[in-house]
């Protein structure tokens, strides 16, 4: 549990030292910085900040040992450090204090705002960047469903509050516009939105014309471009939790976005190889996957009395392989996976998701009868078709060689346009059924059952002396 004021400012208070460690740079070796003098005194992850050429201070991170000296890594470039520069050892640990004045804010992975709109407003409570995930004995199961605003998704993977879904897709195929529509149309009370790694370029285009200011006043957005160092990246990934984990413990509903986990795991790579760790599949270090569910898991339902974090992350599949080290781990942390395919980005259509390789592992408990009988039935018409695909698009299928190829191939089309959906278009749950049982030309909702008529019934008005010797 997060501290109180006081408990805070006490904490804060006790580890503040009378004295001040420091040790000297031995080496430099790529963005490894070697540092003797400190070697008793630091652990893996302590701060320490170099004293660069002009005054230049430069925060660093302890990311491991060799031959009696501790390796560190800098949030920032390396110009002006060289032999002898002063290290000294950081009094506390990095904390945040997030408060409802971050709301609209961009920050960078240091808490700090990078809008230009002026300083953030301190919260009461101190955050670690890297906290635990929450017992899992003690955290309530996710609650109902939550209204994405994108019709594909609310129909046929239909997420809960607390679920976390990941969104595979290789490069160019939809994926940013996807989020900016789901951070725009979720119904939920704050997003908390991380961009790791992002192009720089794209950074402010995204926020004016895909966010835009609706959802931007209800968001906070974290960012961590590529040029940046791998700990600043890593570090992006752990706030934007941290964050969504403040808004949380208010009892809020909060949607985490973070795009993408593969720029997360490409930067826990750079560390790890630069601490000297061995490199294992498709050179991921084994910390890289020891790490993922460490941050993935901290989104979810929270304990009770708490909100939850519905967390959608974004996994770039490289070459489009879905099997990749990378995407092959996370889609076994989450609760379910969206895939967006590239053959459907060209037919243009978007969001370009393949339903049939989608799955959501919340369904279909969440789901009524009738709503689970009419999905499935959408979803086996369109695998039918995608198995009779290439002959129906070469013309070798005859019509009326099988009725459910047959109704396949009626319907296809009106599916395809509910699936279909403009970045500017919302469709809450109710617009998503109604407009898939129209293409499948069923009535919605369904009309209740009529009574069977039962013939002892009627025997015994007309007789009702049988009935009294029935009754009897």
């Amino acid at each position: 549990m997060p501290l109180s004021p006081a408990e805070t400012i006490l904490d804060e208070i006790s580890r503040l030292s009378d004295h001040r460690l420091y040790g000297r740079v031995a080496g430099v070796l790529g963005m490894t910085i070697e540092v003797a003098g400190l070697e008793r005194v630091l652990s893996i992850g302590s701060r320490c900040e170099i004293v660069a050429r002009g005054e230049r201070r430069l925060p660093c991170e302890v990311v491991g040992f060799r031959e009696g000296r501790a390796l560190l890594l800098p949030f920032g470039k390396l110009d002006g450090v060289g032999l002898g520069c002063r290290a000294e050892l950081a009094e506390a640990e990095p904390v945040v204090y997030p408060a409802a004045g971050w709301l609209g804010r961009v920050v960078n992975a240091l808490g700090e705002p990078i809008d230009g709109k002026g300083p953030l407003p301190q919260g009461p409570r101190a955050y670690t960047l890297r906290a635990d995930p929450p017992p899992a004995h003690g955290r309530a199961r996710v609650g109902g469903k939550i209204d994405l605003g994108v019709r594909a998704l609310n129909s046929f993977l239909t997420c809960c509050r607390g679920q976390r879904m990941g969104i595979f897709a290789g490069s160019g195929v939809g994926k940013s516009v996807l989020l900016s529509m789901l951070a725009r149309y979720t119904a939920t009370d704050v997003n908390v939105i991380g961009l790791i790694g992002e192009r720089g370029r794209e950074v402010q285009e995204w926020l004016e014309d895909d966010l835009g200011p609706e959802g931007l006043a209800r968001s906070i957005v974290v960012v961590a471009t590529s040029d940046e160092p791998p700990l600043m990246r890593r570090q992006a990934a752990h706030l934007t939790l941290s964050l969504a984990e403040a808004f949380r413990d208010e009892g809020r509903e909060v949607l985490c976005l973070i795009d993408s986990v593969t720029r997360f795991a490409m930067a826990m790579r750079e560390i790890g190889l630069s601490a000297g760790e061995p490199p294992a599949s498709k050179g991921y270090t084994p910390s890289v996957f020891a790490e993922l569910p460490r941050l993935l898991e901290r989104a979810g339902p929270g304990q009770a009395g708490q909100g939850a974090i519905t967390g959608l992350f974004t996994v770039l599949v490289e070459g489009d392989d879905h099997n990749e080290p990378v995407a092959d781990s996370v889609r076994g942390i989450l609760d379910g996976h969206i895939v967006l395919e590239r053959e459907i980005a060209e037919r243009g259509r978007y969001p370009a998701v393949n339903i049939l390789r989608s799955v959501s592992r919340t369904m279909p408990a969440c789901n009524s009868p009738a709503e689970n009988e009419l999905i499935e039935r959408a979803r086996r018409l369109l695998s039918t078709y995608e198995n009779m695909g290439e002959l129906i698009r070469i013309g070798a299928y005859r019509q009326g060689s099988d009725a459910e190829v047959d109704e396949a191939i009626r319907h296809y089309p009106a599916i395809e346009d509910v699936l279909k959906q403009d970045k500017c278009e919302r469709a809450d749950l109710e617009s998503g059924y109604a407009a898939l049982a129209t293409a499948l030309e069923l009535d919605w909702p369904p009309k209740p059952a009529a009574m069977p008529e039962c013939d002892v019934v009627a025997d015994d008005m007309d007789h009702p002396e049988a009935a009294e010797d029935e009754a009897r």
